[in-house]
């Protein structure tokens, strides 16, 4: 890893941390409980993309919460740089990171694989 990833992936860390307390300090219930599952910043650390939590959302909520997101990326980029003590942050764009949905059921099919071949075996084994 080059002295520059690690710099990246620091910088990538705090932010995880940063971003979530500064949509808390907002007045808006859309935005101030959302976690940030990830961030991933471009290779310079100009621009950062925000994985937000699905958890409890609705697509409206979600495309609402994105668009007030984007109405105060501008604070949030102040605060970063405020808490940090950086001359500039990263620009930052908001997305919902569907991840967890997609492992949770690739979870649960394993689940129903595995409940049918134990199925499958008992049934075998009565046979014999």
């Amino acid at each position: 890893m080059t002295h520059e990833e690690i710099k990246r992936h620091r910088v990538e860390s705090v932010l995880k941390e940063i971003i979530p307390e500064a949509l808390g300090t907002l007045d808006d219930e859309r935005i101030n409980g959302l976690s940030v599952t990830d961030v991933i910043c471009s290779k310079g650390r100009s621009d950062a993309k925000v994985y937000l939590d699905t958890s409890f959302l609705t697509m409206k909520e979600q495309s609402e919460a994105l668009k007030q997101l984007r109405i105060v990326a501008g604070y949030i980029s102040n605060h970063c740089k405020q808490s940090e003590g950086w001359f500039k942050a990263p620009r930052f764009t908001f997305e919902f990171d569907h991840q967890l949905e997609k492992v949770s059921r690739i979870e649960d099919l394993f689940k129903k694989i595995e409940g049918r071949h134990t199925g499958n075996n008992e049934e075998s084994s009565d046979e014999s």
